[in-house]
């Protein structure tokens, strides 16, 4: 059995070990080629400084190309007995390399190689989650130009109000995802600093050179601070959390609506046949089972922020490892938002929609406010025209005119949607995901 990287004369209670351990063996798997690319850098800079010969790096760098190719392949695995992704690189290595392997941990610790592990796995899914929404995104703004002249009934309390636009409805969805850029950028930039060299939270004594580490990987800046550096984890995971759980409410809200606007009361939409579900005694049921899911995965993303916050609010500075289980909840979350994007996107593109929605007359009444304007605008008072389309209106002579004429920024005749679209390119543009990119393939020799 391989000995822990910290075990020394003293073997660990077996169920002391299993309950200490938790699930970190199967939740490292997700930091298996972002810890190997942190390794990659670390002995770099270890080479610089003259705790690495030239010859070891190169062999050194030459297997952990190799164990990160196996984890991009999806074939790296933690064996029985090997504690965590560390010790297993750490193990491959020493098994490949002898006594070699065993100096890349000079200068680090565990601590600031998960903080590393977790910085360089977040801001590659913060990058595929942007991509992902940038989909959805196309495809709203898509379907809200093409339906721009289609009118729906506009709500509110559930009643009736005034009228709104499939343009409207699917451009509103569009604007939203561009503040959850928004949102998603600043977290971004806040993951996107380097922990390396910190080690347990209070430097080293080794010389080592943190500029390099963060250029080598591509990141923004330092975490300047070491103490700092290790208060920061649980609060990156916490801030990028916020920023999933904003995606996550945009896409509920538009999963309760498209549920709502699907049934047969509404009669808004028509969700495509292959992605309903029938029952197993009503023959005739199409059921928005996708759309339901999707509501239900986002809302439980959106409980994601306490989660974290509950396991990290009441901890001092310094590390502990109550921070182990916010991986747990954490690393799994962007997989699950990411595939409610996709088949959001796939079902916003192949809705049918109602283009004869207002034919039906217990929509007129929403004409009245419309009414209402006309007549102000002709000079009767504003309050003297509510009044007389209000008394109309109980005395059933009320005549709508189906006409709407809105011509204002953002308005049904004037969607807009050119500018929002320039607004989400700005947005993404400022993530400047080239640079983190780049310096990764620079770094596997790809560049």
């Amino acid at each position: 059995m391989a000995q822990k990287l910290w075990e020394k004369s003293v073997q660990v209670n077996k169920d002391i070990e299993r309950f200490t351990v938790g699930r970190d063996r199967e939740m490292d798997l997700y930091l298996a080629k972002h810890d190997v690319l942190g390794s990659m850098a670390h002995i770099s800079m270890l080479q610089s400084i003259g705790l690495l010969e030239k010859d070891e790096l190169e062999q050194l760098l030459a297997e952990l190309k190799q164990i990160y190719a196996q984890a991009e392949r999806g074939e790296f695995v933690i064996e029985d007995g090997v504690e965590d992704v560390h010790s297993q690189v750490e193990l491959m290595l020493t098994r490949k390399l002898g006594d070699v392997g065993k100096k890349i941990h000079s200068g680090r610790s565990r601590n600031d190689q998960v903080l590393l592990d977790l910085k360089l796995f977040t801001r590659e899914q913060i990058r595929d989650i942007t991509e992902a929404v940038e989909q959805l995104f196309g495809v709203l703004i898509r379907q809200s130009d093409r339906y721009k002249d289609v009118l729906m009934p506009g709500y509110t309390h559930l009643q009736i109000a005034m009228p709104s636009s499939f343009g409207l409805w699917f451009g509103a969805y569009a604007e939203s995802l561009v503040d959850d850029m928004m949102f998603l950028q600043a977290a971004f930039r806040m993951c996107n600093r380097n922990p390396l060299g910190s080690a347990a939270g209070y430097g080293s004594s080794f010389p080592l050179d943190r500029t390099m580490t963060t250029r080598l990987l591509g990141f923004d800046s330092m975490n300047y601070n070491v103490v700092y550096a290790q208060m920061g984890r649980g609060k990156m995971e916490r801030n990028v959390a916020f920023a999933l759980a904003t995606i996550a409410g945009t896409l509920s809200k538009l999963a309760f609506d498209a549920c709502l606007f699907n049934s047969q009361n509404f009669g808004f939409v028509k969700l495509p046949d292959e992605c309903t579900t029938g029952s197993s005694i009503m023959p005739h049921k199409k059921n928005p089972d996708v759309f339901e899911l999707i509501r239900a995965k986002c809302n439980k993303l959106q409980s994601l922020p306490q989660q974290i916050m509950m396991i990290a609010n009441n901890l001092p500075s310094g590390y502990f490892r109550d921070l182990q289980i916010i991986k747990e909840v954490f690393l799994p979350a962007f997989r699950e938002l990411k595939d409610c994007l996709q088949m959001t996107t796939y079902i916003v593109n192949e809705i049918k929609v109602n283009e004869h929605i207002l034919d039906d007359d217990r929509y007129s009444l929403i004409f009245s406010v419309e009414e209402v304007n006309r007549l102000a605008r002709e000079g009767m008072p504003f309050r003297d025209a509510y009044k007389k389309v209000g008394l109309d209106i109980e005395a059933h002579r009320f005549t709508p005119c189906k006409e709407v004429r809105h011509t204002h920024e953002g308005s049904i005749g004037n969607l807009c949607n050119d500018r929002i679209t320039r607004l989400m390119e700005q947005v993404i543009e400022g993530f400047n995901f080239s640079a983190m990119e780049q310096a990764e393939k620079s770094l596997l020799g790809h560049g």
